[in-house]
């Protein structure tokens, strides 16, 4: 009876308004996945609705090892994705404000720099800066969040240093970093950048030679060295880069080797990758192949300017001459054979990679930190290293015919690598925060299917926008429709209710069907 009384219009609205629900929780769950690379509604079932429907016991023994197996994937999840900083990073002043006078994009992230002002407090203060006025500044600058704050700090620094008369002895090196900060963020240009970075060297060095004979008096002296040490060791790598930026390659070569033979133990600031870059620059394959023979050793820590610029010098032997078309013919010769396999092991390392360097996604400012086998670290070798493979004739056709092999190679889920560890899990969810995902769609390997609430919901979408454009076009017929549908839903209803009917007494039903 109450089929009979529904109209068209009941069936437009119904359909309609449930197209319209379907609709709004599609876009939100693409929304959701694009932004964080899960469903919405998987992770509130994962989360909230699995413990509550009887989840997993964790207090059971045989599940503690479970627990534990996790913690410790956890564990190797976090040293994996470990945030290293970036050899080649630009100028704050000079290059990275430069582009956002420019174009009104912030090219870093908070997330980015905040590690650096982290890094900052490392390499620049000691715990014995309290005790002069000078260094007491500094070391509030570099904690200071905003540009303006740090560059008058950096100012005020160096006036108190200049108007206080203190012997050599005690003279701080508050005048070395405030320099530093001022060509890192307030020089506008290169040559200006380069001219505060000699300033630095000129107090950084009377700071170092002081620090090095009273290292041994105490712990204060032996931590202020350390840090006269590191100031001394960045100064001179930002003004061989500025060298490198402003065309002296040569120039920037001498200072880096030099710095490498002065200090060899200090390799967290990869000044290698530096001189990679700068002999590529000037030809020098012979210089590099050497390079190449000390660094990239099974020992030591691999990276994507290592493992790319090991198959970039393979390629040059055969990219000139290489022919897809003949190597399927006659077979690839054991160069070609080495070249590729080269290139598949780059590509393993850092999948991200060809896609820059073939030009078939667009490049951005690389952060300031990078991580490594992730996108981030793709942007930043693919920045500045894609010009020395377009000056190697056919390095990319070969790059093009073969980088996709590698993944024929490499088991599948990534349970286990063929020449490196697995790939990593949790690169995504770093380089996002890395990267400014506003401008930049962030590279994932492996490409993530869509959830099934993301399908379920375009299909029920579709479908349920079909039906109320049938039923507004087609009213009377698809009522019809509606009414035998649901008559055959309610089928087996009304036989269990007419069942019910003949067995109980009718007194009986009818004082049920009152209450």
């Amino acid at each position: 009876m109450f089929l009979n009384t529904l109209t068209p219009k009941f069936y437009v609205a119904l359909t309609g308004t449930s197209s319209l629900i379907s609709g709004l929780i599609l876009i939100f769950e693409w929304w959701y996945f694009r932004k964080y690379g899960t469903s919405f509604i998987e992770q509130v079932s994962v989360s909230h609705l699995r413990p509550l429907l009887g989840g997993v016991d964790s207090s059971s023994p045989s599940n503690s090892n479970t627990s534990n197996g996790e913690a410790d994937s956890n564990r190797q999840s976090v040293s994996e994705c470990k945030v290293w900083r970036n050899p080649l990073n630009l100028f704050r002043g000079a290059e990275y404000n430069r582009y956002t006078w420019v174009t009104g994009r912030e090219p870093l992230t908070y997330y980015d720099m905040n590690l650096s002002a982290q890094d900052h407090q490392t390499f620049f203060t000691c715990d014995s800066d309290h005790l002069r006025p000078a260094d007491a500044i500094m070391q509030k600058a570099w904690r200071e969040r905003n540009p303006q704050a740090r560059i008058s700090a950096a100012h005020e620094a160096l006036e108190l240093e200049e108007s206080r008369s203190s012997p050599p002895l005690l003279s701080s090196c508050s005048c070395a970093t405030a320099y530093i900060l001022l060509a890192e963020e307030e020089a506008t240009t290169i040559m200006e950048a380069e001219r505060l970075f000699k300033q630095a060297l000129k107090a950084g060095e009377g700071c170092y030679r002081r620090s090095q004979q009273l290292q041994h008096h105490g712990t204060q002296y032996e931590a202020q060295h350390r840090r006269d040490t590191n100031v001394l060791v960045y100064i001179k790598r930002r003004l061989a880069m500025c060298s490198r930026k402003l065309g002296r390659t040569r120039e920037a070569v001498k200072m880096m080797r030099d710095l490498m033979k002065e200090f060899p133990l200090l390799s967290m600031f990869n000044i290698h990758e530096n001189l990679l870059e700068s002999l590529l620059e000037l030809q020098n394959y012979a210089d590099v192949q050497a390079v190449l023979a000390k660094y990239d050793d099974i020992s030591l820590p691999k990276s994507a300017t290592i493992c790319y610029t090991a198959a970039l010098l393979k390629a040059r032997a055969v990219s000139d001459k290489f022919s897809p078309e003949a190597a399927s013919r006659r077979g690839l010769s054991t160069a070609e054979m080495n070249a590729v396999e080269a290139i598949h092991r780059a590509v393993e390392f850092n999948p991200h990679v060809p896609k820059y360097l073939l030009e078939m996604k667009s490049l951005i400012l690389p952060p300031e930190h990078i991580l490594k086998r992730g996108d981030s670290e793709a942007i930043a070798y693919a920045f500045f290293h894609l010009q020395h493979w377009k000056r190697v004739e056919g390095a990319l056709n070969l790059l093009h015919c073969t980088w996709e092999g590698t993944f024929r190679m490499i088991p599948y889920p990534l349970e286990k690598g063929h020449l490196f560890y697995p790939y990593p899990i949790c690169t995504e969810t770093a380089d996002r925060e890395l990267l400014p995902t506003v401008f930049h769609e962030v590279s994932v390997y492996p490409k993530k299917e869509l959830p099934f609430f993301i399908l379920f919901t375009a299909g029920l979408c579709s479908f349920t926008a079909m039906l109320a454009l049938l039923t507004h076009q087609f009213p009377e017929l698809m009522g019809v429709f509606a009414k035998a549908f649901l008559s055959t839903l309610f089928a087996p209803l009304n036989f269990i209710m007419e069942k019910v009917e003949s067995i109980l007494p009718s007194s009986l039903w009818h004082q049920l069907t009152r209450i």
